[in-house]
């Protein structure tokens, strides 16, 4: 008896790891990237078409492309912190966040747009503005 209340016990330990496991997506996985930096992360997320905007310079660039200016702007600020301020849905399963982050180079209000195509979510806009 002991031996069946401690297998069910361990199931649902892993059951609830996995759940929130899954919980964690794209959204998730984009703040993430953003609080560490990592432009080789956030590429993953991006749509073939990216509109980027660094303190005021924008334009819309491909996958390849933005990948690289991504590169070069975390390069050129190394990031400090990244506080999520807002998030929310917008219409089709569409999700948006806003935050701050500060970095070696100065602060950024960031946001950023993630659009669902298909059965995953792409991102198609980032906006790192001075603040």
């Amino acid at each position: 008896m002991k031996k069946l209340v401690f297998l069910l016990g361990v199931l649902a330990a892993c059951g609830m790891f996995t759940a929130f496991t899954l919980m964690a997506g794209p959204f998730e996985d984009v703040v993430s990237a953003i609080k560490q930096g990592d432009a080789g992360n956030l590429s993953k997320f991006l749509d073939n078409t990216v509109e980027i905007n660094i303190a005021g310079k924008n334009s819309s660039y491909s996958k390849a492309q933005a990948e690289i200016i991504l590169k070069d702007f975390f390069g050129k600020n190394q990031v400090k912190s990244f506080e999520l301020i807002h998030q929310g849905e917008a219409g089709g399963g569409s999700r948006f966040g806003i935050g701050n982050l500060a970095t070696s180079g100065g602060n950024f209000r960031t946001s950023f747009f993630l659009q669902k195509k298909g059965g995953t979510f792409v991102l198609n806009e980032l906006r790192f503005e001075n603040k």
